[in-house]
């Protein structure tokens, strides 16, 4: 690399840029670093305190499941990445901000990253241990060793340069700046946590713990604990509060489909992929609903609504993803678990409902979910929405947008999505690389024929 001590940042830029677009240079990077995670050969330290990064391939931000996914679709076809994480692990959301008793709500194959299946011993659906345990093994499969403990506090694309530039916090507080061609973005849908506007909340007199926090209910043993949120992540912690003797009463605030995780000896999900082959999606919708009253019953008795919408064309308009029951209905239906309306609002451990009822209760759980966090670091508005932080295109055009900018795991889809964004992000930027080598080809006076 050319140490510009004495130039200014942005002429340091320009040549370093016009640098990253010379297929001599890229030939040349790629000799002298068969590891494309240590970027420390490719750092230039400008007469500032700023560390000046500059890397030839793509930079992806998240280490999350689809960060990790796409890293390994590009180094299967040979083009090095460098992924930068805020935390100090992989798949910090799995690791960090889950409840112990989580696993999988889909079956593994479904779940499974793109080049490598889950382990043949694995349960149809492996526990949050079990997952994390195979996500480590991806990353080391496919040699991804993220630098971690650094936040990506603003990512700008230079017209000038024709570079992306990431401004970046350090595990030190230490500034540093990173430059590439193409800049994935993998933060995904979850980044942070959505906390409800509700009068009185914030003083509340007992504990108030977003399910990000929560990790068992043993904590609440013998308390009286109101959860606010009823999508699978709400329904399961007042399963688990129940398992640990505590009182769960859960917030309905809107309607919502449940559905079992099994039905005619298959995962639910499995069969409706498998009927959307040949049906179109309201059939698959009756007949999962048929199916689920048979074996559930009329679940508005207990004060869970339907929508008017069926569970897949709702996923599919609105990314509101149906409850798969892992036993907390027949906990509703006995009367473990009661059911409240939404909050009014909360004076000390009161707390009034919207039909005028109050109660008091020892503790909150919010399981209101989380949100993305692109518009607050990303300087762009024509791929991702500044509302909610997705792409503006939907499913399945939303992972490529302009001058080298990608998106994975904003599908809402899950899994599956992020492993079908990640192939397609590999095989867009492999034509834009080969097109490096071939040109590289022609210019050492090679026939391309």
């Amino acid at each position: 690399m050319l140490f510009l001590g004495m130039q200014t940042m942005d002429t340091w830029a320009e040549i370093e840029g016009k640098k990253l677009n010379d297929p001599f240079f890229l030939k040349q990077y790629q000799q002298k670093n068969e590891d494309s995670y240590n970027p420390a050969s490719s750092t230039t330290t400008s007469s500032s305190s700023k560390q000046c990064i500059i890397f030839p391939g793509p930079v992806i931000v998240g280490a999350g499941p689809s960060g990790l996914a796409v890293a390994a679709c590009l180094k299967e076809k040979g083009i090095p990445s460098l992924v930068i994480e805020r935390s100090d692990c992989i798949a910090s959301l799995w690791q960090h901000k889950t409840y112990d008793r989580l696993s999988l709500h889909l079956p593994k194959k479904f779940c499974e990253l793109p080049l490598m299946p889950f382990p043949f011993d694995f349960p149809p659906y492996p526990s949050k241990k079990q997952f994390v345990l195979y996500l480590e093994a991806y990353a080391k499969k496919f040699g991804i060793n993220p630098l971690f403990n650094r936040t990506v506090i603003s990512a700008e694309h230079d017209k000038t340069l024709g570079q992306w530039r990431l401004q970046v916090i350090g595990p030190n507080k230490e500034e540093e700046e990173y430059t590439c061609r193409w800049l994935i973005v993998a933060t995904g849908e979850n980044a942070e946590t959505v906390t409800p506007e509700i009068e009185g909340l914030t003083g509340f007199s007992g504990p108030v713990v977003h399910t990000s926090m929560y990790k068992s209910g043993q904590q609440f043993e013998g308390k009286k604990v109101l959860v606010v949120g009823c999508g699978n992540s709400g329904m399961e912690v007042c399963l688990d509060l129940c398992n640990h003797n505590g009182q769960p009463h859960i917030v309905v605030r809107d309607t919502v489909h449940v559905l079992p995780r099994e039905m005619l000896g298959q995962s639910t999900f499995g069969l409706s992929m498998w009927l959307l082959k040949w049906f179109p999606i309201e059939w698959v919708d009756l007949f999962l609903l048929l199916i689920s009253w048979f074996m559930l019953g009329n679940t508005a008795r207990f004060g869970l609504k339907r929508p008017n919408t069926g569970p897949l064309e709702l996923k599919s308009e609105t990314g509101k993803t149906p409850v798969l029951d892992v036993g907390t209905l027949s906990k509703i239906k006995s009367g473990d678990i009661k059911v409240k309306p939404a909050v009014k609002k909360i004076v000390g451990k009161r707390v009034e409902f919207v039909d005028g009822k109050t109660e008091e209760f020892d503790a909150v759980v919010l399981a209101t979910g989380y949100k993305s966090n692109v518009p607050l670091w990303l300087k762009e508005t024509e791929m991702f929405s500044e509302k909610d932080g997705l792409p503006r295109k939907p499913f399945p055009n939303g992972w490529k947008g302009e001058k080298g900018l990608y998106a994975v795991g904003f599908t809402r889809r899950g899994l599956m999505g992020a492993s079908l964004d990640a192939t397609r992000i590999a095989q867009d930027i492999e034509m834009c690389w080969r097109r490096a080598g071939t040109y590289q080809h022609i210019t050492n006076g090679a026939s391309p024929f």
